[in-house]
């Protein structure tokens, strides 16, 4: 039963059916499956390999889009329902966005999905976000830990820009930084000062855990 579901939903994701989808997600909650297990089984790894046949150039930006949507409707169903299973076992508070200039959030989506599914409180601000709403949000949101994704390389600056922002307003001390996106490398992570790099979403959530050990 819940492999079926699985691969119905999973199948919803990567064809953008976003009413079939959400009517999957419902059946699988109404029959006893977890909203985390739907997450990890179906939305992502349908978005991951969709994620890989855009790269591949199998298909095409806005089916990309429109399968992200997709999952984006899913994941305003399966989220509440997250947060209830996960209560009492919260990892810690993040923060994520693709920096100012950047439009691009498919990656970022998928490690705030990740990272949701897996016990973490995410707020996240979508692409091409201000820095100084990061401070603001990681300030009143009493954040843990930033992510900060760039998916192009003039904006990769603004990684770097971020962290020194922080310790400007007295943030950095209590606040991890993880940096992601395309042309972003350990090397670069290492240069301006952040904490972690996660290269894909499995290993940012890893990382994550691993900055967050103890909080």
């Amino acid at each position: 039963m819940n492999d079926d579901v699985f691969a119905q939903l999973d199948e919803a994701i990567r064809t953008a059916d976003t009413d079939r989808a959400l009517k999957v997600a419902q059946r699988g909650l109404a029959s006893g499956v977890g909203a985390a297990s739907l997450v990890n089984e179906a939305c992502i790894p349908a978005m991951r390999h969709l994620g890989d046949l855009w790269e591949e150039g199998e298909i095409f930006l806005p089916e990309l889009m429109l399968s992200a949507e997709t999952m984006k409707a899913v994941m305003a169903v399966l989220t509440p329902q997250m947060a209830a299973e996960q209560r009492g076992s919260m990892s810690g508070r993040v923060v994520i966005g693709t920096v100012q200039g950047d439009i691009h959030d498919i990656g970022k989506s998928l490690v705030a999905a990740l990272l949701e599914a897996t016990g973490f409180e995410v707020r996240d601000l979508g692409a091409d976000v201000p820095l100084e709403k990061f401070c603001d949000e990681a300030a009143g949101f009493q954040a843990h830990l930033v992510c900060l994704s760039a998916l192009l390389t003039t904006t990769m600056v603004g990684q770097k820009t971020l962290i020194d922002i922080l310790a400007r307003r007295g943030l950095r001390e209590r606040v991890k930084v993880m940096v992601g996106g395309a042309p972003v490398t350990r090397r670069w992570a290492e240069e301006i000062g952040a904490d972690g790099y996660g290269e894909n979403a499995i290993e940012a959530v890893r990382v994550a855990r691993q900055l967050l050990q103890g909080n």
